[in-house]
């Protein structure tokens, strides 16, 4: 049967099941350690939403960490400040990166990794705050040059037409680099179309998410309308598979 090649770990998910906001309110360390519990258990690549970073003087600290678990890639965003998600229709006070700041911490990861292994996703914020195709192109040469081993081209358009243009401009450029997309709006691309337009890195980064906190409200609100469980049993995995899972 399909199966997902890796696991996202995504920095909005892992804040919202701790009832915080995707702010960075949790720490790097803190996710970090919570997915030494993930390797035991699955063998599959994670891939580590690392926000913008953070401090550019403890990045070997947490790349060495990263390691140690098994973690296989760190993905960081060029933005600065206090993180606002980069689906919110309000990005006013999103602050993007200096290019010369962010390729110093593409550097500091490269430098701090034993193994080339690990993988460095620099994610370009530039079309998702409205800068424009010759923004993101700049960016993304310059990332490619500090050391990224890939480069996630980041839209919240409703369709792929932007990051497809984006893929045919940096196509053409010496420092190309494989190409990581994120379709959480754009959901009706299929993967086929991405791939032949030479995306090697397909993130569902949230859907999980959107549909296990749906079930849970609908579970709750049942159970505390009927005043029992039965109403929502079968929608629900039985008991008996569910204590398979361990």
């Amino acid at each position: 049967y399909n199966e997902f090649d890796a696991i996202w770990s995504s920095s909005l998910t892992e804040s919202l099941i701790r009832g915080k906001p995707d702010n960075q309110a949790v720490e790097l360390t803190t996710r970090i350690e919570a997915l030494s519990e993930t390797v035991e258990v699955s063998k599959k690549p994670i891939i580590f939403d690392a926000d913008n970073g953070g401090d550019l003087h403890l990045l070997k600290f947490k790349i060495r960490a990263m390691e140690n678990i098994g973690i296989s890639a760190i993905c960081i965003e060029d933005k600065v400040g206090v993180k606002v998600n980069s689906l919110d229709s309000d990005q006013s006070k999103t602050k993007q990166s200096s290019i010369s700041v962010f390729q110093k911490k593409i550097k500091e990861i490269k430098k701090s990794r034993t193994s080339e292994d690990f993988l460095i996703i620099a994610r370009v914020e530039s079309l998702i705050l409205g800068k424009g195709q010759k923004d993101a192109l700049k960016r993304a040469e310059n990332y490619s040059k500090a050391g990224a081993d890939a480069i996630l081209i980041h839209s919240k358009n409703k369709n792929a037409d932007e990051i497809i243009e984006f893929s045919k401009k940096f196509k053409k450029s010496k420092f190309y680099k494989p190409l990581v997309c994120v379709p959480s709006t754009y959901s009706k691309t299929y993967e086929k179309k991405l791939i032949n337009n030479d995306f090697k890195i397909i993130i569902y980064a949230n859907q999980l998410l959107r549909a296990s906190y749906k079930v849970i409200l609908q579970t709750a609100a049942s159970i505390l309308k009927n005043e029992r469980s039965f109403e929502i049993e079968k929608k629900i995995i039985p008991i008996k598979e569910i204590i398979k899972l361990g």
